[in-house]
């Protein structure tokens, strides 16, 4: 008990110590003030945990919580491995020649980009945990003001609803399920996207309710008769196969099955066996690149080499030729949102003129949808003129008349693009040639 009572001893004398300098001016240091020994272990034990649960409050006004007022943040989350990687790369590489273009500012600001992966080497594709993570890291970073993403539409599903919370601008140059901006496809995943305030979600690629009817339209005038409808079971290509489905039903065509495959097999040649008992002339394949396309393809030309084999853009891109193989994939048919470059105007040419100029080769078509979706990002930021993440969503939602390198168009109520070009592909000599216009409605 002796170190106890000099402790005390030794605090009464401090604090008369203290009395007298108050009385004369001064300031005694609270850092110099002993404790009593038996009580020094237990505040020295308290003190890191006290001092992490007070540090976000009191840190909550600083210049490092708010973020740099001068640098504003744009991240996109997309697949930056598996064989998506293809279009990916190209729509980065239209991400970065606006930001070019821009000196990389907006208005009075510095503009960061950062290009994050939602996908993984394990997967071979996007990742749900992995999007989730993105989406969150971008909402609690007060830099980021504008999220450009995701590439498959059952990402979008994943984020959305976390940016909503958070009130942040989200611009995909590349989903395309009819659910993630309206009613009436599926509802169940409507209602859970948009449940914190206003809808934070655009696109500036044409959605499914368009380009599967569209397909569907280019099937029956092609002359197919009896369809066997694949799908990869994921929110995109689920989507778009039940809207090709429809439509060419009401076309008066036979829809034999709506499949949904497992995109993890290595084999489907006992389906596509079942596929050529069935009597079909034509697979519609609902999916991407990245989930069971190009195998698909090569077990029904084993199986069945006289049987059609049509897609959606997911599968429109020089990865599905080359997986497939040229000769097995010469005479499918693909389509696409957007123009022709033939038919764009100055700025869309130019796009592409510098695109090749800059890569060494021609463009994806999704690479105009990450320039066009990173120049409306800037014009918004620059038309709010503060760093504020509401003003921004606000001047998205308000882009009308818009005059950029797909055409002048606008995004309507529902955040969806106003441009309903849909474009027919058919591979040939190892390529995609451009056909013909598609419609959704005959």
């Amino acid at each position: 008990m002796k170190s106890t009572k000099l402790g005390f001893t030794v605090v009464a004398l401090m604090v008369v110590c203290s009395m007298l300098l108050a009385s004369c001016g001064g300031t005694a240091s609270p850092a110099a003030t002993p404790v009593p020994t038996t009580a020094a272990a237990t505040t020295a034990a308290e003190q890191p945990t006290a001092m992490a649960e007070e540090t976000p409050a009191a840190m909550e006004d600083t210049p490092a919580a708010m973020g740099d007022e001068g640098t504003i943040k744009i991240v996109s989350s997309l697949p930056r491995t598996g064989l998506s990687k293809s279009q990916t790369d190209d729509i980065v590489a239209g991400f970065n020649m606006a930001l070019d273009e821009n000196d990389h500012k907006a208005g009075n600001f510095k503009i960061e980009y950062e290009d994050l992966d939602d996908a993984t080497a394990q997967a071979g594709k996007w990742d749900a945990a992995t999007e989730q993570a993105n989406a969150t890291k971008a909402a609690n970073d007060p830099d980021v003001m504008v999220y450009l993403g995701t590439f498959n539409s059952g990402a979008a599903a994943i984020s959305i609803p976390i940016l909503n919370k958070a009130g942040l601008a989200m611009i995909s140059p590349a989903n395309t399920a009819p659910e993630l901006t309206k009613k009436g496809f599926d509802d169940k995943t409507y209602d859970s996207l948009y449940t914190a305030g206003p809808k934070n979600y655009f696109r500036v690629a044409t959605a499914d309710d368009v380009q599967g009817a569209a397909a569907a339209n280019w099937a029956t005038e092609l002359g197919f008769k009896k369809a066997y409808i694949l799908n990869d079971q994921e929110v995109y290509g689920r989507g778009v196969a039940g809207v090709f489905e429809k439509q060419f039903k009401a076309n008066g065509g036979e829809v034999l099955d709506n499949e949904g495959i497992d995109p993890k097999l290595s084999d489907f040649k006992s389906l596509m066996s079942k596929v050529k008992d069935s009597g079909a002339d034509l697979v519609y394949f609902g999916g991407l690149v990245d989930t069971g396309g190009p195998q698909l393809l090569k077990d029904l030309k084993s199986v069945a080499p006289n049987i059609a084999f049509m897609g959606p853009d997911g599968i429109q891109t020089q990865a599905f030729i080359d997986a497939a193989g040229a000769d097995v994939a010469e005479g499918v048919y693909a389509t696409v949102a957007g123009k022709d470059i033939a038919d764009l105007g100055p700025e869309g040419k130019a796009f592409f003129e510098t695109f090749k100029s800059k890569n060494g080769r021609d463009a994806d078509p999704y690479a105009i949808f990450g320039y066009e979706s990173m120049k409306v990002a800037l014009n918004a930021i620059e038309k709010a003129g503060k760093k504020d993440r509401a003003a921004i969503l606000d001047a998205i939602r308000n882009t009308k008349d818009y005059n950029g390198a797909m055409g002048t168009w606008s995004f309507d109520e529902n955040g969806d693009i106003s441009l309903d070009d849909i474009r027919a592909f058919k591979a040939e000599g190892g390529k995609y040639v451009f056909q013909k216009y598609i419609k959704a409605t005959k």
